[in-house]
Parts: structure tokens; sequence; C-alpha cells
């Protein structure tokens, strides 16, 4: 049987390069759980520490003296040691173009700053359910394992943390698309159950597989998932009349992918 992560033992680095700022994450941390905190005032200096003193999970401010906290997740991301860490972003940026390269790399959480504890604890058990295995489908006499599962996405790193996610809960068969072409010829001769798809990629959409799904594949009733970033509430409308069995944003919980698939296991 597996060990089980718990947040008393996750060893936990804030980077933040104002010392107030980074006590009061620390207390938020304490009271969430995590008392083995440590901290590092830029992007560098927190690398640095993470290849000599690995973390089980990193906090960070957007804004950084030497890079972005979005060129500090995708540096961490591109280095094969560092790239499974959970990352959570703590920043009152809300500009998409400056966020989206954040929810791509497959993150446990975005908080605002200052965040509340209700929020902090989300992404805390989002963080949990990334590094734990679920066997709760197995127990209840679901297989996960055979589930086909096609994954969709331009971003590598988004359709590995997807993966990870789902295998996690079990599912172990998997294809890959970099965008909605590819995917729509891999469906012309592979069956799958489920569709797991972005919606902002290049040379067809999420919403353009959508409607190539449900009008033109043999697999017209197979269920998609869109996990997405897009914020156009008119352009997320127009994909879910489509028929989608549900909608993410990036980054998603975990327990929302969990409870689709039982409701898929079960036939619901």
């Amino acid at each position: 049987m597996s060990h089980v992560i718990s947040l008393t033992e996750l060893d936990t680095l804030v980077v933040e390069p104002s010392a107030m700022q980074a006590k009061w994450m620390a207390g938020a941390l304490a009271q969430a759980g995590i008392h083995r905190v440590a901290t590092a005032a830029s992007a560098r200096e927190a690398l640095a520490r993470l290849h000599t003193q690995p973390a089980g999970l990193v906090l960070s401010a957007f804004h950084l003296p030497d890079m972005t906290g979005a060129e500090l997740v995708q540096a961490m991301r591109a280095d094969e040691g560092l790239a499974p860490i959970p990352f959570i972003l703590i920043s009152s940026e809300n500009r998409p173009r400056l966020l989206d390269p954040v929810r791509q790399s497959g993150v446990s959480g975005i908080l605002p700053k200052p965040f509340t504890q209700a929020q902090l604890s989300a992404a805390l058990r989002a963080t949990l359910d990334l590094l734990n295995s679920d066997a709760s489908l197995d127990e209840a006499g679901f297989e996960p394992e055979a589930l086909h599962v096609l994954v969709v996405d331009d971003s590598p790193m988004a359709r590995k943390f997807i993966r990870r996610v789902l295998s996690n809960l079990g599912v172990k068969r998997f294809l890959e698309a970099e965008n909605g072409r590819q995917a729509a010829e891999l469906l012309a001769d592979t069956a799958v159950d489920l569709v797991v798809t972005d919606y902002n990629m290049p040379e067809m959409d999420g919403k353009a597989l959508v409607e190539f799904i449900r009008t033109r594949s043999w697999q017209k009733a197979v269920p998609v998932l869109m996990v997405t970033s897009e914020t156009h509430s008119g352009r997320l409308a127009g994909v879910q009349e489509l028929g989608i069995v549900g909608m993410c944003d990036k980054p998603f919980e975990p327990e929302v992918v969990r409870s689709l698939l039982i409701r898929l296991l079960a036939g619901d």
C-alpha cells in the first residue's frame, strides 16, 4: 500500500521578495497545517534551493526581482527534476495574457493577493490530489483502468498535468493530440471513452472539435470534458450548447474530474 502524503509532512517553499508578505504566507500555511516552510526572495534563489533541498510544494508571488512567477514555473517544468513539484501562484495580477502561461503549465491554484484561508485550503486540497493516488474508484467497484482517454491540448505541459490527474485516479490508457485536427484524425479509427480538450488551440479549436464529434464522427456520443483558460462567456456558452459533460477552468480541481469519472463509469 502506497504512502499517502499529508499537509503536515509537506515541505513547502515560499517565493516572495517581501519578508513581511512571506511571513504572512507562512502563517496562513501553518493555519492550514503546513509547518515545514522555507522562503526565497527571488526565482534564482528558489531554483538553486530546490536543487539542493527538494520541496513538495512551491508557493510563489507573480512579481519577483529577477523573473515573473510564470517564468519560474516554466523553468521548473522544463527541469526534469523539478517538473513534478506542485506550484501555487499568489498574485494580484489578473491580465489573462500574463496568467495564461501559468494556467497552461499545470498548477494547483492561482490565488489572489491577499487570499482567504478558504481559497488556500482549496488549492492545498488540489495539491494533495496531485501528489497522492486515489483508489476510491477501484474500491467502489469501478474500473478506471479500462477507460481510453484522448487528451487534446496544444500545451505539452497541460497535457502532462491532465494525464497526471487522471493517472492518480486509476486511468492508464491515453492518446494525445496537440490540436483538434489531430484529435479528429485519431477519432476516425480509434474508439475512446472520454475526450478531455482545451478550447484555444491552433488549426482546429475545442469548439470546432466538439462540433466535429457531434456531427461528423462515428463516435457522436463520446463524452467531452472542456478544460480551458478561455474567459469569453459567449464562446463558452456556444460549446455548452453542443453538448459536453463538463467544463473546468485552468487550473482545475481534480475532484471535478473524479466526479465526472464516477458518472461515466456508473453509466449516468
